[in-house]
């Protein structure tokens, strides 16, 4: 059985979001409100980011797709999600409200481009938006 993927990253400001259901066997992404879901049965995955602002944000501030090569955004979001890991197992330490949930990211499997995008981009939101600094330099978006 190939590994199930699922990354949420839940910041709720608002009381209510929606996501929506997607039966595609190809990527298929979806963004209604403030959530972003991507989900791949094929891969049997799912990526969905709920962050107030986090949608706005990815089509104002960010460089356009292909600006990064795919092993700069997986090399990235590596170092990023080890240590967003490791601060969601010290809630003494960091702010569990920040660090709710691990996530399941693994190295070894091929996500694709648009996943490693989109994870590398609600990084740099999230360590701009909230003031944190989970690795080396953070560009200023």
């Amino acid at each position: 059985m190939k590994t199930l993927f699922i990354f949420i990253v839940v910041f709720i400001s608002i009381i209510s979001c929606k996501t929506q259901n997607l039966t595609s066997n190809k990527v298929s992404n979806a963004i209604q409100g403030d959530t972003v879901k991507i989900a791949n049965k094929d891969l049997e995955y799912e990526v969905t980011i709920i962050d107030a602002g986090f949608t706005s944000w990815l089509n104002s501030r960010v460089f356009p797709r292909n600006y990064y090569s795919e092993p700069y955004l997986e090399s990235k979001n590596r170092v990023y999600v080890a240590e967003w890991n490791n601060r969601v197992l010290q809630p003494m330490r960091y702010d569990p409200k920040l660090y709710e949930m691990q996530i399941n990211y693994d190295s070894s499997i091929h996500y694709g481009y648009e996943v490693n995008y989109l994870i590398y981009n609600y990084m740099i939101y999230f360590q701009n938006t909230y003031k944190q600094k989970l690795f080396g330099f953070v560009p200023p978006r």
